[in-house]
């Protein structure tokens, strides 16, 4: 299996460049059955889409999705599913010059060392957050038919931006968080992390930050340890999404500065069913989902993207220089990472819903 290619029985395939024509998605293993439009890919799309505020890139794309195949009369049939969004506020001009030139904190020099220099550099290409689009396009099926099929919920919002650290909220106040340009579910934080970011951008610089995901009510039982562990399989759907540099479940890294009896989550009988006292296992024990919330933690570096000088090497002349990096970048990339961080868990947790067979092939007509 390729790189490009995502999943076991839920299988998402991912194509398109930053700047070139188009990126899309075919979805293959949807059951028959689910009740689709575009508009509930749209949906999930303006929530990434660039331009939404004014700590965005000013690249102006409207990312209107096209189904392609895999409908009939408003229902999926079974078949491969294939979408597609043109890029049209494009311009590659400023990578002309830096071509051989390879960005710091950029994929530029690893991918033309794996790909031979035929790679597409213009603003990323392959390796592009613009390809999320795609992940996007899987998620959208995903929570929906999870949502339908066993009332699994996906949350995720931004914790921290720029050193600015959001305040614990309850899941009513994360349901809210996409009212905010940063979706922060603390609102006081939430300013605050938004003029983190404009200094930011007035240094010409950039900030990082973090996401957190909550899944509620997955099924206890998922999970193949111990080579396809749910934790490991969500783990490396999330390192899939650029700029990701840790990904941590429950107690995370806080769990070496605790104890056994202070980490162990008890369990208990609450109206006939077996759940925990505390969730420091994060949902997951033994690589398999026990019932309670799954949560995780995601860190996000800085846009790599700056309008300081920094230092490279020409790889035509084998000599250092130093770059500027113009173009349209966003400042802070951690909001619209945020459905990309749902699209990506949803999907795991789908593909093993429909591994454990709590998922059929053809759903059951709504009439």
């Amino acid at each position: 299996m390729t790189g490009n290619i995502f999943g076991e029985r839920f299988v998402l395939v991912s194509f398109g460049e930053s700047h070139g024509r188009c990126v899309g998605a075919v979805i293959d293993g949807c059951p028959a059955g689910l009740m689709l439009s575009e508009k509930d890919i749209q949906r999930e799309l303006d929530r990434r889409k660039p331009g939404q505020s004014g700590i965005t890139t000013t690249r102006s794309e409207a990312d209107e999705v096209e189904i392609l195949s895999g409908l009939f009369e408003g229902y999926t049939t079974g078949a491969p599913i294939c979408m597609v969004v043109w890029n049209k506020d494009v311009d590659s001009t400023k990578y002309e010059t830096v071509k051989y030139e390879p960005r710091p904190g950029h994929a530029d020099y690893t991918a033309f060392v794996r790909y031979g220099g035929f790679n597409d550099p213009r603003g990323g290409g392959r390796l592009s957050g613009r390809t999320t689009i795609s992940y996007l396009m899987g998620g959208a099926v995903a929570k929906k038919l999870l949502r339908e099929t066993l009332n699994v919920e996906i949350l995720a919002h931004t914790t921290e931006i720029g050193g600015v650290k959001a305040e614990k909220r309850s899941l009513d106040e994360i349901r809210q968080a996409d009212n905010n340009p940063v979706r922060c579910a603390d609102p006081e934080a939430a300013k605050q992390m938004i003029a983190r970011i404009n200094e930011a951008q007035k240094q010409k610089d950039s900030v990082g930050g973090a996401v957190q995901c909550i899944a509620l009510n997955v099924p206890a039982g998922l999970g193949d340890p111990v080579f396809n562990t749910l934790e490991g399989d969500i783990s490396k759907a999330l390192y899939s999404i650029p700029a990701v540099k840790s990904v941590e479940f429950g107690s995370g890294v806080d769990s070496a500065r605790m104890t056994g009896s202070q980490h162990n989550d008890h369990f208990a009988l609450r109206e006939g069913k077996i759940i925990t006292l505390s969730n420091y296992a994060g949902g997951i024990l033994g690589g398999i989902s026990n019932g309670m919330p799954i949560t995780c933690r995601v860190t996000i570096k800085p846009t790599p993207s700056i309008r300081k000088k920094q230092q490279t090497v020409n790889l035509l002349s084998m000599k250092e220089t130093i770059i500027e990096v113009e173009g349209r970048h966003d400042p802070c990339i951690v909001p619209r990472a945020v459905p990309v961080v749902e699209a990506m868990v949803a999907m795991v947790i789908l593909d093993h819903a429909i591994s454990a067979h709590l998922i059929p092939r053809v759903l059951e007509k709504k009439m």
